[in-house]
């Protein structure tokens, strides 16, 4: 199976042996019975494979984690309660007290908030390389460094190839979240990226009834992040969360597309209305990186798209949310439904004033989630609600 579309569809995931289910059954159990206690113990001691309580492993959670480790060719993977979740386990399972994380900005306001006050009490050393550069912000403490594969929410690309291999040449380990990508555009570990992890509560699961997270990469730095993150804290996924998003992703190429599709349209729209003082959305040729863009996405160029209205005020934006209808108010994204906030008063509320102005997380800034519906129903909804504001 080369293409991702079949891939999707079928990776992890067989007819069950016991009844021939397609869909990949629920174990809906707490613990496993392993006969003896000699089995007992050489499970426990990892000596033998097989299942022994659903907070470690569980048959369906381990059908999804196989699905996303093949789509993201990556050994292995390990899936958590939420993206949050993942984020935690990752940092906790790989760094230690006087350790230094370095990060590309913009990032989600809650991965930033989350580095910020938990990973300094924890004793890490967090700093923004987004204003200096990579180069310039790496020291001999180094020991992780973290992107996001499109930045939340102003959409910027970081260059994955070059990331990686100014890391790696210092022994430094490399995160990217793929959240907002998904293997369908972007594949990290391909540029070289260590480990990639998603908020699978968006794309991968799609439909906005499953919340989950998920780390892939190689075996030796997996491991000890499913054993803090599974083991120690207990962030694991409910077999229940693991079904739906087997589900959605089967389909994630086709909705991706789609998404694609719509999103494209949208920025076109929003790029000549007279109301619209910038668009963010690197499928633009307007886009500073779009060369990048083009060479380091596949198949599309994403379904969020940035906009800042002429009048920077929270006031203006909210006449313009206010009057939509096909676009509902929420945070999260990568629903098949269409999505609109306003990130300085949500998703980036958890980080300073300060943080937000050097992101660029304005006051006039609108997150656009553009779902699947038609995109000439989506740019009319815009439309309406623009023209219904004077500016």
């Amino acid at each position: 199976m080369t293409h991702l579309r079949t891939r999707a569809v079928h990776a992890g995931q067989q007819p069950d042996p016991t009844t021939g289910a397609i869909a990949t059954p629920i174990t809906q159990t707490t613990a496993f019975g392993y006969g003896t206690l000699e089995r007992g113990a050489a499970l426990f001691a990892g000596e033998v494979p097989g299942y022994r309580y659903s907070r470690f492993a569980n048959p369906t959670v381990a059908a999804l984690e196989a699905k996303l480790a093949d789509l993201e060719g990556a050994q292995t993977a390990v899936a958590f309660a939420s993206g949050t979740a993942a984020t935690a386990s990752l940092v906790l399972g790989l760094l230690r007290p006087g350790d230094e994380l370095v990060f590309l900005g913009p990032l989600y306001g809650g991965t930033e908030g989350l580095l910020r006050n938990l990973g300094e009490r924890w004793g890490i050393r967090v700093v923004d390389a987004t204003a200096t550069g990579l180069e310039a912000s790496l020291t001999p403490a180094t020991r992780m460094v973290w992107v996001e594969t499109l930045t939340n929410p102003t959409l910027r690309l970081h260059d994955l190839a070059d990331v990686a291999a100014m890391a790696r040449a210092r022994g430094i380990t490399t995160v990217a979240d793929n959240t907002f990508c998904t293997p369908c555009l972007v594949r990290p570990l391909e540029c070289g990226i260590d480990l990639v992890m998603h908020s699978m509560t968006k794309y991968l699961g799609g439909h906005g009834d499953a919340t989950g997270g998920i780390v892939a990469g190689a075996d030796a730095l997996v491991a000890p992040v499913r054993k803090t993150g599974l083991g120690q804290v207990g962030g694991n996924l409910a077999p229940q969360e693991a079904f739906l998003f087997l589900r959605g992703i089967k389909t994630l190429p086709l909705r991706m597309a789609a998404h694609c599709e719509g999103a494209l349209a949208v920025a076109r729209f929003l790029q000549q209305h007279p109301a619209v003082r910038v668009v963010h959305y690197p499928g633009l040729e307007s886009h500073p990186q779009h060369a990048l863009a083009q060479r380091q996405m596949q198949g599309g160029f994403g379904g969020m798209v940035a906009f800042e209205l002429q009048r920077c005020e929270r006031s203006a934006v909210a006449a313009v949310l206010n009057r939509l209808a096909l676009f509902t108010q929420a945070v999260s994204l990568g629903d098949t439904d269409s999505l609109a906030c306003h990130p300085a008063s949500t998703t980036h509320s958890f980080v300073s004033q300060q943080a937000r102005d050097a992101a660029g997380v304005t006051e006039g800034l609108v997150r656009l989630s553009v779902g699947i519906e038609h995109p000439d129903d989506l740019v009319a909804d815009l439309a309406q609600a623009l023209d219904g504001w004077a500016p």
